[in-house]
């Protein structure tokens, strides 16, 4: 069975990547399933589930619910809490189970909006793909439902894209903040996005999740975006130029041949393979096990689907290795495995040994040493 996951870990799902972008926005998020399954996203997705406060329920979703397709149920309580609680915006979305049975979220988002006059969306996720996919998904969906232009502000920039999935919660999204702070720019983050989004002059995609709402804000409003995040002194610099781009920038990594390879969300990963570039003079692959941006992708890369290919390519082609330390029970015994724990893909396991890279030479280094 090619596609089984034997040794290692599966990513999160696109469920709970709907919930961890749109955690800190304001809003109310239902997720279409089980009574319970609120607990698997806030044990092992979600670690501001016990410091920050948000509203995100779970529709209890009943065997005789699924049979007879009582979407009613769904609509009533929605709107019943919504009410209560007055969130800016409802987002629903889906599960293996109202996948199988022909949920029809749209019409029910509709249905919602007119009942409450709260600007509800949906996103139509299955519980089978990545966590990449439902976020981007999902914060596209809130620009379009949520955020109005007014005017351009310049020297304003949107980061897109973070999530503790990707992000862990122990500084470095403040680091990314006060770095562009300090340099008297205006940084758009979480509840500020519907008011101010559409107003910033350029947006900082700091993952993968955040590529579909950047696209859309190029497409429709010309804001350039960049790809990249400051890992390390050398790439902050580059990163704080920003402000002087006119179209999309992504990193340039132009290595043809190498033995050094790093596994994990995709531009995470090309942003530190630049960073060691810049820094230690070492040319590093990435090995890409999610989505990507073919833009951004150098010659010694590689795509893996399953774990097997994960393996085989890796024994093949890798003596040094940087990943989530789970990735080494199926790395060749003899190559240099350094552990850089991944959120999204080892949960709470090693999240106390997650280093902050963000502007930091020092965490770098320790990293590879």
């Amino acid at each position: 069975m090619k596609n089984t996951l034997k040794i290692i870990s599966c990513y999160s799902a696109d469920t709970a990547g709907v919930c961890s972008i749109l955690y800190e926005m304001g809003g109310m998020v239902v997720v279409h399933d089980a009574s319970g399954c609120n607990s698997t996203y806030s044990t092992h997705d979600e670690p501001r589930w016990s410091k920050y406060p948000s509203n995100i329920f779970i529709s209890a979703l009943t065997e005789r619910d699924a049979i007879m397709g009582r979407d009613e149920t769904l609509t009533d309580n929605t709107v019943k809490a919504a009410k209560e609680l007055e969130p800016r915006f409802i987002c629903l979305c889906g599960s293996p189970m109202p996948a199988l049975i022909g949920t029809d979220f749209y019409a029910l988002a509709s249905e919602i909006e007119k009942k409450t006059s709260i600007p509800t969306f949906s996103v139509a996720t299955t519980g089978t793909y990545s966590y990449i996919q439902g976020a981007g998904l999902a914060l596209k969906e809130f620009i379009i439902k949520t955020s109005v232009y007014k005017k351009r502000e310049e020297n304003t920039v949107n980061i897109l894209g973070y999530t503790p999935l990707d992000l862990y919660i122990n500084g470095q999204k403040e680091r990314i903040v006060k770095l562009f702070e300090d340099k008297g720019i205006k940084v758009n983050f979480s509840s500020e996005y519907s008011e101010n989004i559409l107003n910033a002059s350029h947006n900082l995609v700091v993952s993968q999740s955040g590529m579909e709402a950047a696209k859309y804000m190029w497409e429709n409003y010309d804001i350039p975006y960049m790809c990249a995040l400051p890992i390390g002194e050398k790439l902050s610099k580059f990163v704080l130029d920003i402000p002087n781009i006119k179209e999309p920038v992504f990193l340039e990594r132009n290595t043809a041949k190498t033995s050094f390879y790093i596994l994990g969300e995709s531009l995470f990963s090309q942003s530190l393979a630049k960073a060691l570039s810049l820094e230690e003079g070492i040319d590093a692959g990435v090995v890409y096990t999610l989505e990507k941006e073919d833009r951004a992708v150098a010659p010694c890369d590689y795509t893996t689907s399953t774990e097997e290919d994960t393996e085989n390519f890796l024994k093949e082609k890798a003596e040094n290795i940087i990943a989530d330390p789970i990735y080494k029970h199926i790395s060749p015994v003899n190559a240099k495995f350094m552990s850089l724990p991944h959120f999204a893909f080892s949960g709470r396991c090693f999240e106390h040994n997650i280093p902050n890279l963000m502007c930091d030479d020092h965490a770098l280094k320790e990293v590879i040493k």
